[in-house]
Formats: structure tokens, sequence, C-alpha cells
């Protein structure tokens, strides 16, 4: 939760490439970011991996005109319509990207290359036939804003009852700097999105960060199993709430088009 889902660039910079508010080159540039380098499988038409600039004017020709993401989890299969195929697959990567206007649908799986101390990312992303039907479990960004805000109040008093390591100053000093890197820069959406969407995403990222702290600093003062248990059944519903306002987000373009 740490990190920007791969599925979440892709979407949020092709739905820009595909309305003509970035060009090509930016577009690819910006969905790779860090990464070496990213490629596309299974395209109709190409026998063999190709480029991600090449990938995305082929699906705009295939009648692509929009890209939602999944964030699925198990038992919750947030954004997916399946088959079950492509359900298994982007369970297992935890992410996908489901194409609006075409029944393809896109998994990323990522290698690692290069010597200790200069390893790289590479991802290879598997075009795949998906199913033409609305996405599982997908809330209205009004909804995510609402359960953003009740979810993260209710998870923090019960963290800090419980005496967890990421309800304390630990995770707001986390929180603080992942917001100082923000500010120095980094766009939260590409170019299109409503400020609304933003404003959901940035919520929805400061909630998984402080899941992950909590997670990630030990179990605090909840060293009892029942406080521990109470502690996981805190966290649940909070983290399924921040990938269910992600995807509201992420999805927000296409959902509005829809409605026009």
């Amino acid at each position: 939760m740490l990190s920007e889902p791969r599925s979440g660039r892709l979407a949020a910079w092709g739905n820009a490439l595909l309305a003509g508010l970035v060009p090509p080159d930016d577009a690819a540039s910006a969905i790779v970011g860090e990464d070496a380098v990213h490629r596309v499988r299974g395209l109709p038409g190409e026998s063999a991996p190709v480029g991600l600039t090449f990938a995305l004017g082929r699906l705009r020709t295939l009648g692509v005109t929009g890209l939602r993401i999944a964030l699925p989890a198990p038992g919750h299969p947030l954004g997916l319509s399946g088959p079950p195929e492509f359900n298994a697959r982007a369970l297992e990567a935890e992410e996908a990207v489901v194409c609006h206007g075409a029944a393809f649908g896109l998994v990323p799986e990522l290698y690692e290359a290069g010597p200790e101390g200069d390893v790289h990312a590479e991802v290879v992303w598997h075009c795949l036939p998906v199913r033409e039907a609305p996405p599982a479990d997908v809330p209205s960004l009004g909804e995510a804003e609402r359960e953003l805000a009740e979810a993260l109040r209710e998870a923090t008093e019960v963290l800090s009852r419980l005496d967890v390591a990421g309800s304390g100053p630990v995770a707001e000093a986390a929180i603080g700097a992942y917001r100082a890197r923000a500010e120095r820069g980094r766009e939260v959406l590409a170019p299109g999105y409503p400020p609304r969407a933003v404003r959901v995403l940035e919520l929805a990222q400061r909630v998984g960060l402080l899941i992950s702290v909590a997670y990630e600093n030990g179990h605090g003062g909840a060293v009892s199993a029942s406080e521990m248990a109470a502690r996981a059944q805190a966290l649940r519903p909070v983290e399924r709430t921040s990938r269910r306002a992600q995807v509201a987000a992420y999805n927000s373009v296409v959902e509005q088009r829809e409605i026009r």
C-alpha cells in the first residue's frame, strides 16, 4: 500500500493519452516510472511482446476508449468482471487493468534483473480477454470519500486504544515524510482527472500508509492474542475501504464518461 500500483499508473496515464491530453512518449514514461522497461505480451495481432507506446496505440485502434483498474484480494474481487481465468491471474498479481470499449484486460508480471546493488524491475503486461460487465464492488467517488473518513476515524480510535505502533508518533512521522515527498512535485493523477479524484486518492494512500506502518512496526502494546485479533479486525475493513477508494479514484474518468 505504500507504493502506487502499476495498474494505477497505466490506467491514469493511459486515460490521459486516450483523451488526447498527453503525447504517447510522455504517457509511456510516466507509466514506466522507476522501472527499467514495460512490455505487453498477447496483444491481438502480435506474436511477440511489444513496447508500451505501440501497445497503447494498438488498443485504441481495437476500440479501447478508457482504462479501469482492479485491486482484488482473496474473497474480494474488487474491480473484476471475469472470466475466471482473468480473475485468477489478477488475484495472483493483486492488480489489473480492464479496458473499456473492447473486451481486453492487462495483468502485470514483475521480473527483477541486474547485478546485486543495481537490481531493476522489468514488467510484462499480459493482455487477456475479459467479460464485458460492470466491475465488482466499485463505489462512486462520493461514497469512497465518506467511507474513507469514517474508516480512518474508527481504525485510529481502535489502534490508539490498543497502543499499536501504527497509531502514534511513528505513524505520524512516516505520514509526514510521505506527504513532504508528494508535495515536491509528484503528480497524484494524470491530467484530466477531477479534483475530487485527486483528493480521494491522496486520502486512500494516507490510509494505506497508516495500515502499513501499523503492520511493519510490530504489535505495539497489543501483546495478548485477543488484542492482536482486535487490531487485525480493525485494520481489515479499513484496508478494504482504502482499496475501494483507490479504484474509485483511478476509474472516475471512465465512470463519469459513462454517465454523460
